[in-house]
């Protein structure tokens, strides 16, 4: 069986489009995303990038005045639709900020704090919880000893992977990350790109960054947006090396933006 067959999509974008007020920030936006890669997304800022990652799992509901048309589904269910659970949705599609953003509370009970809000009272299981979600951050060696140390006492570096452990412990299948490491050193987004590189073994990410290299590092497919557009969209190997679009060659050639 072909390759092709084989893939399965994560995410299915049809038609989106998102208005702030009178003012168009996405204009009709088709695209797929595949289980188990990262797709990066790339352009200009104030382009529509963030504001796409966010249609992703409902956060501009949050914005008044935001209207959506169009569909986006996720493993074949419309997210947008009434009968959908805005709670169980953002359960289903985890989000890692820019700034890392801990809550002041201890590394433990910054992991604990999703599996707590859906139900789960048991110590043991809690504490399995948080140990799996830190492993599969790559931060549990570095905690293990101090799990009841405030978080905020972390470095830049690990703040940002807690906060990735934390999206981890409710389990979802989707991760966005929006420029997750566009507030940290060399090393540490070093440390992130390769703990993507082994997350999408089991979830599938999708990632705002403004760092071309990085892109083209991190990702399988990358999708570069202008203006609200979505301008061209690929194997992140097609898209850098053979741009079909002039506006994708210009962005990625550094001629603007």
């Amino acid at each position: 069986m072909s390759e092709a067959v084989m893939t399965k999509q994560a995410i299915e974008v049809k038609n989106l489009n998102l208005y702030y007020g009178e003012k168009q920030a996405l204009k009709e936006i088709s695209m797929d995303v595949d289980e188990n890669t990262v797709t990066a997304l790339i352009g200009p800022s104030g382009c529509g990038k963030s504001t796409f990652l966010r249609t992703l799992n409902r956060m501009n509901d949050l914005i008044p005045g935001v209207r959506i048309e169009g569909e986006i589904q996720l493993h074949g269910e419309n997210i947008y639709s009434k009968n959908i659970d805005v709670e169980v949705l953002r359960k289903r599609v985890g989000m890692v900020f820019q700034a890392p953003n801990p809550f002041p509370k201890s590394i433990y009970d910054n992991v604990a704090y999703g599996p707590r809000i859906h139900g789960i009272k048991s110590k043991k299981v809690l504490d399995e919880i948080v140990e799996k979600s830190l492993r599969g951050a790559a931060l549990w060696d570095e905690v293990k000893d101090r799990l009841k140390d405030r978080a905020t006492g972390l470095s830049g570096g690990q703040q940002q992977r807690l906060c990735i452990a934390r999206a981890l412990a409710v389990e979802p299948e989707i991760v966005l990350m929006d420029e997750p490491t566009s507030a940290l050193d060399p090393i540490s987004t070093s440390k992130i790109e390769e703990l993507v590189q082994e997350l999408k073994k089991k979830y599938t990410i999708v990632i705002v960054t403004h760092n071309m290299q990085q892109a083209a590092r991190i990702s399988d497919k990358t999708a570069f947006f202008l203006n609200g557009e979505l301008i061209e969209y690929d194997d992140t190997k097609t898209l850098f090396s053979n741009p079909k679009n002039q506006k994708t060659e210009d962005y990625i050639t550094g001629r603007f933006g």
